[in-house]
């Protein structure tokens, strides 16, 4: 690809991220919002008890004004980080895009578009989420939060790391194994070397035994159909927006002819 095409896929991509950020943010707003708000009711329920349990505390410590509001938060500020986050990577999906069309298979732009946001959304959120998943308000010791974000970081480092080089191992193989064979080879090595980082890698569950199981499940389901639908969302506009520049439909010319469509 020459660097316009380059230029026009990446504004594409960021356009087809900010498309399916859309998308995510209503999924967000409708399915995550209430799940957090019931977690953090649970949080203030709890710290009022033992607040209200202890003679000799502060009765106004608790009472201090928040510095963004949780109507901000649950609006604006869900809108902003959702929006930011499908815009940077739809960049990062289109470069990635760039470079994969027609080097992992006989996939047109919609098939390499869809594929690769299903391995971008496998390696970046679903392998890091079965180990580490994420928890709602309320749930987690705010002395190992440094600690529980530099493990939930190596695993998702390890598993693009691990993707890739699964990749590059199905095409090593492809020649003497056949395309079928070689990918099951590969996907098996991925799926091994990522058991065994789930292995060696420590266990964290900071969950109360009192928290209710279904909130957490709810909470957690939420947030993995956000990232579902973020994801799958960029790949079909991606798709859809790059097979339009790449491969754009002949219209009618006056003469009876045809000729291409301008790009």
């Amino acid at each position: 690809m020459n660097s316009a095409t380059v230029r026009n896929l990446l504004v594409r991509g960021m356009l087809a991220g900010l498309a399916a950020g859309v998308l995510a943010l209503v999924v967000a707003y409708f399915l995550g919002e209430p799940n957090v708000d019931s977690a953090i009711g649970l949080e203030e329920a709890h710290a009022h008890t033992h607040t209200h349990g202890d003679a000799g505390a502060d009765a106004g410590g608790h009472d201090e004004e928040e510095v963004v509001s949780r109507s901000l938060q649950s609006t604006a500020g869900l809108a902003t980080g959702i929006l930011v986050y499908g815009v940077a990577f739809g960049g990062i999906a289109a470069l990635a895009f760039c470079f994969a069309l027609g080097r992992i298979g006989r996939f047109g732009p919609r098939a390499t578009a869809l594929l690769l946001s299903g391995c971008a959304l496998l390696a970046v959120y679903v392998v890091p989420y079965l180990k580490y998943p994420v928890n709602p308000p309320a749930v987690g010791d705010p002395d190992t939060i440094g600690k529980r974000t530099t493990l939930y970081f190596l695993m998702m480092v390890l598993s693009v790391l691990l993707a890739i080089a699964a990749t590059l191992l199905g095409k090593r193989l492809a020649p003497a194994l056949g395309t079928w064979y070689a990918t099951v080879a590969a996907v098996a090595a991925f799926a091994v070397a990522v058991g065994l980082a789930y292995a060696f890698l420590p266990v964290i569950n900071e969950v109360p035994d009192d928290f209710p199981a279904t909130l957490l499940w709810r909470f957690r389901l939420s947030a993995l159909a956000i990232q579902t639908v973020l994801w799958g969302a960029l790949g079909l506009f991606l798709g859809e927006l790059a097979e339009r520049l790449l491969r754009p439909k002949a219209v009618p010319s006056g003469s009876g002819g045809a000729v291409p469509a301008a790009r």
